[in-house]
């Protein structure tokens, strides 16, 4: 409509008046920058004292940090615009390493030669997975087993041992008795036994050690003797080896060739050999890249000593003439195809040049599809200066001119201040030239070493790879060749599977047979073994009957009838009849033919005989021994029957499954023959296939008329090695065969001189025995056995008791003597107790009667008498407090006597006196009469009151 063009024009004027602005910004902006750039270009050209700093130029500096802020936030900004663009070119890189670099373990690497057109590759090797890895043998451990030590040594330890315990005792108690400070005659026959006995120990156990020793000595010799049928282990183990290894030495290829057990392929054994030939592979070129890559690294730091050596040899030419100075070696470079890891290294440069690159690729076709436009031009026009006058650029370039103004006026202030050298000078100058021209040539000849001792290196590691790539090839063909050998066996795996399926069943099946078969003739002996027993029973049975008769009893025949009768019918004659066609005893068949007989005979009487009245005159307790025994005869009987019912039926089912397992194991044979067939044409197949043999021409010595034949299938590919050890190997048969001859005729000639040599030590030995047996008859009237005589020469454990009687007998007697001399002592004690104890109590009977006395007299004077002496008087009271201290001692005197006569009166021993307990009457005190010497007892010796 009109508005909107209207609008439309409106919105054009308003931008091209914005772009008009815009455009006079910017040529003002590139005015300045330019005013800018031609200030700092006469700043440059400036001395340096005058100068300005770079930040002399900054107007304010919170301008830069402002501009510096906003920076950042805008980079802030475009890395969280750009971070999913990143997170998905950085997930579609790692999908592109992972898928054609993560499998990659080797990378191809060329190492070039430094001087010479030789070069080396590694191999590029993918990584192996981890499925080539478990295939791993488990290491097969043997069961050690520990063989038990003899029993002839084992009991000589365990008299060894006793031996040295009764010793250990018999010296224990010898050193008692030696400690005692004096040795009596009685410890001295004491001691003089034991060593008796010690020697008599000593010498039965020499004899029994002797015994035991020559008894094992004789039963290591009788297991050391071989039997008659005895075979040499070592010969037998040989022969052994010799039929397993001998083998089968028929070429492959024909007919009458037999695939040997462990020779035989299958799909897991072809699939095992190939993953462990191509482990073994991988290995190989793995260890050959990692010497080329240490060839590479030891390439790349040659290359920075070389660098360093250069550097170094520049420093002492700048001291040099141009005529002394010696070209300088090149330093070797690396090339791209050394390095092919840096390829996936990147950093910020080489993308944004790869950038500009698709940007310039872009823009080249773009202006090839179109023509330049002029204000395209204006703009490269425009912007070209800006680029050229980057400050960065300006700021490199006025460096090196700095540095060429710097040189130019040291070498003006050198030429100012030069002056003729003195002559110290000039030999310091010419010392100075031929050490600076020694190590010019020094460093050269080291670089030019480096470099040959580099090339030299390759080309030997070269030569190694040379060999190793031979190696390989043949390791690939034949990689090749079990590949196709394992096709052709998972072609014929099923037919295989199943031929060997029905061997194993064939062979679980004929060992399950011969087990039950094992089962079956166990259970048919214990049968047998049970039908011995109850006939054994039934003939202990009609013994006891007949013992029970005894001689001359009347009752005899009705009696046996009784026990014979039958009761019920026998429903198993024919089982008997097929017992009796077994391998039985002859007896057996005789006792039942006269049972039957006797049977029959009493069958035949059965209708007139009766059995369930005792006759008269007929012993009551025989007649019901009977009637048991007859009941016991049937249970046997009926046992007996179901036994040979058992055994009959056993016999049937173990000849009916032996039948089987005689089919089964003619099944079992053409299946292995079927197999062995099988395996035959498998290996026919095998061999079918294309072997690639690489031979050299002097290795080729099948020749017709002189030339190499056309047609090498009648030639057969070996190795000289093989070759030369069957043609020696020819003679050495010869030569062993000869040697076998000579060591069996001499084997022969020995064997025949050893039964005469055992003849005659066998006669000799017959002769002693029969001299021995005389002179023992002759001697002793009976023949003795000395080993015995010697193992119990001496009664041992009676002379021990002996002498432990005796031992006993002195220390009591000792003791005895001890305790006698302590009752002598205590005796002694008693009596001098006594006599004191008598002393004190006569002085304590003067006192009382002293006493007695005064008191007497007291009582007989008058009552008024005294009267005079009436008042205090000093001397009356000390003589009161005199007599009161003095009859206080004698009451604690007399309490002290009291107690010690209790004690003594509890003493054992007899008492010669016995004391007397003093009666009070009166204030006196009696001694009573003494008690008769004899009387021991504490009641009877202690003391008693009297009234």
């Amino acid at each position: 409509s009109i508005e909107e063009v209207k609008q439309k024009k409106e919105y054009e004027r308003i931008m091209k008046e914005a772009e008009e602005k815009k455009k006079k910004k910017r040529d003002e902006l590139s005015a300045l920058r330019q005013e800018f750039l031609f200030l700092l270009q006469k700043n440059q050209e400036l001395p340096k004292h005058m100068q300005l700093h770079r930040q002399q130029f900054e107007m304010d500096h919170r301008i830069f940090e402002e501009l510096g802020r906003q920076t950042a936030h805008r980079i802030q900004l475009l890395q969280k615009e750009m971070a999913w663009e990143q997170e998905k070119h950085l997930i579609g890189l790692q999908k592109l390493q992972n898928l054609f670099r993560a499998s990659l373990e080797f990378d191809t690497v060329v190492v070039h030669a430094i001087q010479s057109s030789h070069q080396i590759s590694t191999y590029r090797l993918l990584a192996m997975s981890e499925k080539y890895y478990q295939h791993k043998e488990c290491p097969s451990w043997k069961k050690v087993v520990r063989k038990g030590a003899w029993k002839q040594t084992e009991e000589m330890e365990i008299v060894r041992e006793t031996t040295h315990k009764r010793v250990g005792i018999f010296e224990g108690e010898a050193e008692k008795l030696k400690k005692s400070e004096v040795r009596k005659p009685t410890t001295h026959y004491i001691g003089s036994k034991h060593e008796q006995i010690r020697r008599i120990v000593e010498k039965s156990d020499e004899m029994k050690a002797k015994i035991m020793k020559r008894k094992a000595e004789w039963e290591e010799l009788y297991k050391s003797k071989p039997s008659d049928d005895y075979e040499n282990p070592k010969d037998v183990e040989d022969i052994r080896k010799a039929q397993e290894n001998m083998g089968c030495y028929n070429l492959k290829t024909a007919t009458t060739y037999r695939v040997p057990e462990h020779e035989c392929l299958n799909p897991e054994k072809k699939m095992t050999q190939l993953t462990s030939l191509q482990v073994l592979i991988h290995k190989r070129k793995a260890n050959m890249n990692k010497e080329i890559m240490s060839l590479r690294d030891l390439k790349i730091s040659i290359i920075d000593e070389i660098k360093c050596l250069v550097q170094e040899l520049k420093s002492i030419q700048a001291a040099l003439d141009l005529s002394e100075r010696l070209p300088l070696p090149l330093i070797p470079l690396l090339h791209p195809d050394e390095i092919p890891e840096k390829k996936f290294e990147y950093d910020r440069d080489i993308l944004l040049k790869f950038q500009e690159e698709q940007e310039a690729k872009a823009k080249l076709q773009e202006d090839m599809e179109e023509s330049p436009s002029p204000s395209a031009f204006r703009h490269g026009f425009l912007r070209a200066p800006i680029k050229e006058t980057d400050p960065m650029a300006q700021a490199a370039s006025a460096c090196p001119m700095k540095i060429a103004s710097s040189v130019t006026e040291q070498q003006k202030v050198f030429e100012i201040e030069k002056t003729e050298p003195m002559e110290i000078e000039l030999e310091i100058l010419k010392k100075e030239k031929i050490k600076n021209l020694y190590l010019q040539d020094t460093l050269i000849k080291k670089i030019n070493a480096l470099v040959i001792n580099f090339d030299a290196e390759l080309r030997v590691l070269r030569h190694k790879k040379l060999k190793l790539d031979v190696q390989m090839k043949s390791a690939d063909l034949h990689y090749i060749t079990c590949c196709e050998e394992l096709l052709i066996l998972k072609k014929l795996e099923k037919h295989e599977k199943l031929l060997q399926e029905r061997v194993n069943n064939l062979i679980s099946e004929q060992e399950a047979m011969q087990l039950k078969l094992t089962s079956y003739l166990a259970q048919m002996e214990d049968r047998k073994c049970e039908i011995v027993k109850l006939q054994e029973c039934e003939k202990a049975l009609y013994a006891t009957f007949q013992a029970s008769l005894g001689e001359n009893n009347e009752f005899a025949h009705f009696l046996t009838k009784v026990l014979k009768k039958k009761i019920k019918c026998m429903e198993n004659k024919d089982v008997g009849r097929e017992a009796d066609g077994e391998d039985e005893n002859e007896e057996e068949k005789d006792e039942e033919s006269s049972l039957g007989i006797d049977e029959e005979n009493s069958g035949s009487e059965d209708e007139v005989f009766d059995d369930s009245v005792c006759p008269n005159n007929c012993n009551e307790a025989l007649y019901q021994n009977t009637i048991q025994l007859q009941q016991k005869r049937l249970d046997i009987e009926k046992a007996l029957i179901e036994e040979k019912k058992f055994a009959a039926n056993l016999r049937k089912k173990y000849n009916a499954l032996a039948k089987k397992a005689e089919a089964v194991e003619t099944y079992l044979g053409t299946a292995e023959r079927e197999l062995e067939t099988f395996q035959w044409e498998k290996q026919q197949r095998i061999n079918d296939l294309y072997v690639v043999v690489p031979l050299k021409l002097h290795q080729v010595e099948y020749l017709v008329n002189g030339e190499m034949p056309s047609d090498f299938s009648q030639a057969l590919v070996f190795t000289n090695q093989s070759l030369e050890y069957l043609q020696k190997r020819i003679v050495n048969l010869h030569n062993e065969k000869k040697m076998q001859r000579e060591i069996y005729k001499k084997a022969q000639e020995q064997h025949k001189q050893l039964i005469q040599d055992k003849k005659q030590m066998e006669r000799e030995i017959r002769r002693l025995e029969e001299q021995c047996n005389h002179l023992m008859m002759k001697k002793f009237g009976r023949l003795v056995d000395f080993e015995a005589v010697q193992a119990h020469s001496a009664n041992i454990r009676v002379a021990e008791l002996e002498v432990q009687i005796m031992e006993k007998e002195y220390v009591h007697s000792q003791e005895l003597k001890e305790w006698e001399e302590k009752i002598s002592d205590l005796e002694q004690q008693l009596m001098k107790l006594t006599k004191e104890n008598t002393s004190k109590l006569q002085q304590l009977n003067h006192f009382c009667l002293e006493k007695e006395q005064l008191e007497t007299k007291l009582d007989s004077l008058k009552n008024d008498l005294g009267l005079e002496f009436q008042g205090i008087r000093t001397t009356d009271i000390k003589e009161k407090a005199r007599l009161m201290s003095r009859l206080k001692n004698a009451a604690r005197d007399t309490a002290f006597l009291r107690e010690e006569i209790s004690l003594l009166s509890r003493k054992d021993g007899c008492l010669r006196e016995e004391l007397m307990l003093l009666s009070r009457k009166g204030g006196c005190l009696f001694l009573q009469p003494t008690l008769p010497q004899n009387s021991k007892t504490p009641t009877e010796s202690s003391p008693f009151l009297t009234p």
